[in-house]
């Protein structure tokens, strides 16, 4: 079957830039399934964007479907004839309906009796005729929030649309999209290029562009040319380019033809707070700040221009111009704030309501250090200064730098602390509360910044779950999940030991009384954290599986370090020699006591121990227990299952020598007994019955 190359471009208005990634890969994939949904063979898939186009480039794609057989299913043929063997009308029915003969039908046998049937051919269609649906489905499906209507027609989308480019090897396909024409006409850079770019075949849609319209439309490409662009200018100024993986993206969302531009700006600013720098360099403008090898900032910056200008200081002193007065502002913010302490706005808390059913950010406030306090006292640490902390550390949204630069908070914080006089100390637990504030983000490195942070989380998940606001699909308003993996995160990489159930519990307990039981909010919210908490240590550990975590949850430890070492243990346990035999003896022996009720309601009987095997489990269970205790009192999880491996032996042999569901009742009970007894000690550390080894 015949394949060509095939092209299919979107033009637009400047599209959202922050969500410009996330549309060409939607856009490629959501192409990519309907073709595959239509039968339409092809090779690979490339995804392009630039600030005005979306375009999916599949490779050898087939010129139409493949014919296939599809089968037609009748009237059951007890119904379709008589006794005598005549066709009846459902029958002549069927045939007229397939267009053959009643003698020309197929009979089809099933499991619920025969049927009549008829296999038809059914052609192929020609791509040309489904392409344009196709794309129509796939831009539907874009993630748009918000799509909006432009002149007089019925399409929607992110941004007005005004050109389409569909191309099926050097042919284009006639077809309307999005209420426009497609063709082979594409457009080119708003100012270097005029007029339309005729694009002779899919296969040079990048070089016509690039070469002929100022336009490099490969999104990864212009990424790389923005990175290295501005790297290069960095290292003539004598820097290097800050936390630029922040802005790659989103800068080469805003140009289609990169060029690097240096600028610069009053040194006096640097006295300023570094983030507070950053943040009106990077925020506002999209500029890239640049420091020395000590990290110094520099007073330079370099952005990224759309146009290559003939007249390049007149570009550079267009953004200096530009930025002086937006870091005056944040001059002017630093040395107004600081008129005012933090310990001077806490009255002004009550008047900002927090959130709606859950007080003032004064109450929040109140109940973060309160809970702060129960998990310092919790882990010996003295709660003076974290309480202290959590009464200041949402001072600094009141402030105008945070007004301005939201992203600040907490950082700011920290800084009008220490202006303030405040100890060093709480200074740095109101810097690090927000921490850990996106995926890779560091855990705060202090003790109070770490039992800030917790009691901070636990407050704002005890309390929108009280709401019933708790996050529906991927809707997460409230930053549930991230507060749910901040906690995970802290509890356990920074080693803190706390029943966190107990301290959920507590959480909810401080929250205004909501329309569902505490205990069942305390549940929920352990339960949502739980369920974080799998995926945590799941990506943590490519090694680690599903059942070795549910043999662990099945035990549902409160404390997240206990829950890691018995993740541990579980894992050790695997490797062993008498795993296998072991974990399967726990699920049957789960099998057996579910079938008889679970809990026997005795403790064993060594007066009723009759067969020598069932003797000997009894004396390696004894002694394994007394060997035990030390071990799980000490969370020596790993070694306590090293103990139990020796049961293995009189394990295999007492359901080789030992009938446990005999006629005689008090036998039956007391070995039933027994086998819980077994159970009893690896539910100690894990349900390993729920393990599958090998």
């Amino acid at each position: 079957m015949s394949a060509s190359d095939f092209l299919v471009e979107i033009g637009t208005e400047e599209l959202p830039p922050k969500a410009l990634r996330s549309l060409k890969e939607a856009f490629a994939e959501n192409l990519t399934a309907d073709i595959d949904g239509a039968r339409l063979s092809h090779g690979d898939v490339h995804s392009y964007a630039s600030p005005r186009r979306l375009a999916v480039l599949v490779e050898k794609l087939a010129h139409e479907q493949d014919d296939r057989k599809v089968s037609q299913k009748g009237p059951p043929v007890d119904v379709a004839f008589d006794a005598d063997g005549n066709a009846q009308p459902p029958a002549v029915a069927f045939a007229n309906k397939c267009g053959v003969d009643v003698a020309n039908l197929d009979r089809t046998a099933t499991d619920k009796g025969e049927w009549l049937s008829f296999e038809v051919l059914e052609k192929g269609k020609k791509t040309a005729e489904l392409i344009p649906a196709l794309i129509e489905k796939a831009l539907a499906g874009l993630p748009i929030p918000r799509r909006m209507r432009w002149g007089a027609g019925d399409a929607e989308f992110v941004r007005p649309v005004h050109w389409a480019v569909l191309l099926h090897g050097k042919d284009a396909i006639d077809a309307t999209i999005m209420g426009l024409p497609a063709g082979r006409k594409s457009r080119g850079h708003r100012f270097h290029s005029d007029g339309e770019i005729s694009i002779p075949e899919p296969g040079k849609y990048l070089q016509t562009l690039e070469k002929k319209a100022h336009v490099v439309a490969d999104f990864d490409r212009r990424r790389k040319l923005v990175e290295k662009g501005v790297a290069a200018k960095a290292k003539k100024a004598g820097g290097e380019i800050v936390d630029g993986e922040s802005l790659y993206d989103e800068v080469a969302s805003l140009v289609e033809w990169p060029v690097p531009v240096l600028g610069s700006f009053d040194e006096e600013y640097l006295q300023l707070p570094r983030e507070a720098v950053i943040s009106t360099l990077t925020g506002h403008q999209r500029y890239f700040p640049i420091a020395d090898k000590k990290g110094k900032l520099l007073p330079k910056f370099i952005t990224v221009a759309n146009i290559e200008s003939t007249d390049p200081d007149q570009v550079r002193d267009g953004n200096e111009r530009v930025i002086r007065p937006r870091l005056a502002d944040a001059a002017f913010f630093w040395d107004s704030d600081r008129k005012h302490s933090l310990a001077e706005r806490q009255e002004a808390l009550h008047d900002v309501v927090y959130q709606r059913g859950l007080g003032s950010l004064h109450d929040k406030a109140l109940r973060t250090a309160n809970l702060a306090s129960t998990i310092a006292a919790s882990i010996g640490v003295d709660s003076t200064n974290v309480e202290r902390a959590a009464m200041l550390c949402k001072c600094d949204l009141l402030t105008g730098m945070v007004g301005e630069f939201p992203e600040l908070q907490g950082v700011m914080g920290r800084y009008y602390a220490e202006s303030d006089g405040e100890q060093r100390a709480i200074a740095v637990a109101i810097g690090e509360h927000y921490q850990p504030r996106f995926a890779g983000d560091d855990v705060p490195a202090s003790v109070d910044g770490q039992v800030l942070a917790v009691a901070d989380k636990l407050d704002t998940l005890a309390g929108v779950f009280t709401i019933g606001k708790k996050p529906s699909g991927k809707r997460d308003p409230f930053g549930l999940r991230r507060a749910a993996l901040g906690v995970i995160r802290i509890l356990v990489e920074c080693g803190i030991d706390v029943d966190l159930q107990a301290l959920i519990a507590e959480a909810v307990a401080a929250q205004p009384k909501g329309k569902t039981e505490q205990a069942e909010l305390v549940s929920e919210v352990f339960t949502y954290i739980n369920d974080r908490l799998r995926r945590y240590f799941l990506d943590r550990d490519a090694s680690l599986s599903t059942e070795t975590f549910d043999a662990v949850l099945a035990r549902a430890p409160t404390s997240l370090l206990d829950f890691e070492r018995r993740l541990a243990a579980v894992q050790a346990f695997i490797s062993l020699d008498e795993a296998a035999s072991l974990a399967a003896a726990n699920k049957r022996i789960a099998n057996i006591l579910r079938q008889a009720g679970d809990d026997v309601g005795t403790d064993v009987n060594s007066n009723l121990l009759q067969d020598p095997a069932e003797e000997a489990l009894f004396a390696a269970l004894g002694s394994a227990s007394e060997s035990l205790r030390p071990m799980l009192e000490e969370r020596q999880y790993t070694e306590a299952l090293s103990a139990l491996a020796t049961l293995r032996e009189p394990v295999d042999r007492f359901f080789d020598d030992v009938m446990v569901m005999t006629d005689d009742e008090a036998l039956k009970n007391n070995r039933l007994a027994l086998l819980g007894e077994l159970r009893k000690l690896f539910l100690n550390i894990a349900d390993i019955s729920r393990l599958s080894i090998a």
